[in-house]
């Protein structure tokens, strides 16, 4: 299942990707000075309803074209080349930086913000601006 470009998700699905982006280039720095495993944590707690509200959206989205049973399968199949994405680590972003904005990001609120933070985090090359503003 390829996945879409970051123009063509919805906001469930970039809230998905940048939460498995934070996952695994969390993991991929924790052996660093920059470790921010407990960040990453402290953003999953601090935006779980988010999170589970975006996987619940997702999987009913998939369920709409492969029905309840492969939905489940299909969300991990999905997560897997999300994940998989980010093995290397963030394309423009070091573990430091990475570090910074997980830390901001547990402080933010409201899911638009969110949305915001993942378009932005998301992309290939870095934005010509990139701010998260705390709101």
């Amino acid at each position: 299942m390829a996945t879409p470009s970051l123009a063509a998700e919805g906001d469930a699905q970039k809230l998905r990707r940048m939460d498995i982006m934070l996952m695994v280039t969390g993991l991929r720095c924790r052996t660093t000075a920059d470790n921010f495993i407990e960040d990453y944590g402290r953003f999953t707690s601090s935006h779980m309803t988010e999170l589970n509200e975006a996987n619940a959206e997702l999987r009913g989205e998939l369920a709409e074209d492969v029905g309840e049973e492969g939905a489940a399968r299909a969300l991990d199949k999905m997560s897997v080349v999300m994940a998989n994405e980010y093995g290397g680590g963030h394309p423009w972003l070091s573990c430091h930086e990475l570090r910074e904005v997980t830390q901001g990001l547990a402080l933010v609120q409201g899911r638009e913000t969110l949305v915001e933070a993942a378009g932005q985090l998301l992309e290939r090359q870095p934005p010509v601006l990139f701010a998260l503003a705390r709101r």
